[in-house]
């Protein structure tokens, strides 16, 4: 089955075609806030030349315009093909990428996305994918994964993790990839599980997972509230 992934969650913006689990084309750009021009432009290059049997986004949490982005463009493109709609969560598709990278590889995996602030979003992973703590928005503090690192050894990745190392970066057990990138190739495996699955969403009614409610800022400019 060939699934369009795309990911918009963080500040890259990446689109892949998976055929039975592989990737076989993909654009991607870390461009900051280029989302909206961009994602049309890789879907149509990518949609092109094979028309998708499924679309799956990356649901979040992240970025608010960036998962808006991603998702309507989702729908659209279930409603134009037909096809049906799938979604996996932002940080178990970090973690799907990162072990598939490295193979050699058997500690606990935190993906982290930078939530503003010392906030990120993590969640904690095993090997095998299985999620030892679920999503949360964590203002992290020095020794505040000191548990799970009392435990074994964890890799922290993502932009969240960057700016963390600094607090957490001393403790023995503590590892940090700062090579890692956020890609929609992280999603292709998942994707077929979830096709297996039978775990379809309702591209009427899905919405992100954003974890965090949106905040507008207020305007800077005379006259407008």
């Amino acid at each position: 089955m060939k699934v369009l992934l795309i990911e918009t969650a963080t500040r890259v913006c990446s689109v892949a075609m998976a055929i039975d689990g592989k990737v076989v084309a993909q654009r991607e750009s870390s461009v900051p806030d280029a989302h909206s021009t961009q994602l049309p432009l890789f879907l149509k290059e990518i949609t092109d030349s094979q028309r998708p049997d499924a679309v799956c986004v990356s649901a979040g949490p992240g970025s608010y315009t960036g998962l808006r982005i991603g998702v309507s463009s989702a729908k659209g493109l279930c409603y134009g093909y037909g096809i049906p709609l799938l979604s996996v969560p932002t940080l178990l598709s970090m973690a799907a990428l990162y072990y598939a990278q490295h193979p050699e590889y058997n500690g606990l995996l935190c993906p982290m996305i930078d939530a503003r602030r010392m906030e990120c979003y993590t969640m904690m992973v095993d090997r095998g994918l299985n999620i030892l703590r679920d999503t949360h928005a964590d203002v992290v503090s020095e020794g505040f994964y000191d548990e799970w690192l009392g435990r074994a050894e964890v890799t922290f990745i993502g932009d969240g993790a960057a700016k963390t190392r600094p607090l957490l970066g001393s403790h023995p057990n503590a590892r940090y990839d700062e090579s890692f990138a956020v890609s929609a190739a992280g999603m292709a495996t998942l994707a077929e599980q979830r096709i297996a699955e039978g775990r379809v969403e309702d591209v009427a009614y899905f919405e992100p997972f954003y974890l965090k409610d949106f905040v507008a800022k207020k305007s800077v400019v005379h006259g407008l509230r």
